[in-house]
């Protein structure tokens, strides 16, 4: 089977799960071919995956067969949401004409962080090309600007902000930076650090949350089904470099009393473990 014949029954399946229906016009037009080859190509997956699919007469479609199952696509609702969200931004998302039905879909508005955009470019050339950078950097440790050299090797966002990943040949040691408090930057020399020496970069430590127990036994159940708990726990893994920033997000930095439990579901388990990773980061 070539790649152009999975294209179309990935794009078949994707159709029927979440439009519940497909018509020849639709691989028509989004598939671009003939209405021959839509037949073809229909009726072929029809042939390999009996009671997948059928063609309904009273509404001159195909529907899903009670046998469905994927064999094409990976059928991932985060994902499908991840995309539903961007195109109602109006992002560009890879086979967006795929998607039919959008729904009206808000989300929390964030403030929007400045980035200068040579910035952004001399970051990433200084990533990938392994250079120096000598940036003026306004920290919130200093009340002003200070010029250092850093030598960046990777890009993290925490959810909310854009980090570059970089040593400080200041402080010798390897920091995040950033990126909207790069006031000017320039690009270096080679530099001959060491990136895999960056070990809490390239560490995990798992979260192991549980629900907060001042819940009911409801609301603890139902919460176990929105973090996909398993036996009343779900781990997470998180790059050491990105654990405090992900503690932050999930309302994990603080002790579970200072909350409500009705604003804090869940807890973290490990606390003492990850306390100790938190006191081990070389930053």
């Amino acid at each position: 089977m070539t790649r152009w014949q999975r294209d179309r029954r990935a794009f078949i399946e994707h159709r029927i799960y979440w439009h519940g229906s497909i018509g020849l016009a639709d691989l028509m037009d989004v598939m671009e071919i003939s209405r021959a080859q839509a037949s073809k190509d229909l009726n072929g997956y029809i042939t390999d995956h009996p009671d997948h699919l059928h063609y309904d007469k009273s509404a001159r479609t195909y529907v899903m067969g009670t046998a469905f199952e994927a064999h094409y696509l990976a059928i991932d609702p985060a994902e499908y949401l991840a995309d539903l969200a961007a195109i109602a931004r109006g992002a560009a998302v890879p086979k967006s004409d795929w998607v039919v039905d959008l729904p009206d879909i808000l989300a929390p508005t964030t403030p929007a962080r400045g980035l200068d955009p040579s910035t952004v470019r001399n970051v990433l050339l200084a990533c990938t090309q392994h250079r120096r950078l000598a940036v003026r950097y306004q920290s919130m440790s200093s009340p002003e600007p200070t010029e250092r050299e850093i030598a960046p090797h990777g890009l993290a966002h925490d959810g909310f902000r854009w980090h570059a990943r970089a040593w400080c040949l200041r402080d010798g040691i390897f920091k995040d930076f950033v990126l909207g408090r790069i006031l000017s930057s320039s690009l270096g020399d080679l530099s001959h650090v060491d990136a895999s020496a960056d070990t809490d970069w390239s560490e995990t430590v798992k979260l192991e949350i549980a629900t907060h127990p001042g819940l009911s036994e409801n609301q603890r159940r139902v919460i176990e089904l929105d973090y996909g708990m398993t036996g009343g726990v779900a781990e997470i893994p998180v790059r050491k470099s990105l654990l405090f920033y992900t503690l932050k997000r999930l309302g994990l930095d603080m002790e579970p009393d200072s909350r409500l439990p009705q604003d804090q579901h869940i807890i973290l388990v490990n606390r003492t473990e990850i306390n100790s990773a938190l006191s081990r980061r070389a930053t």
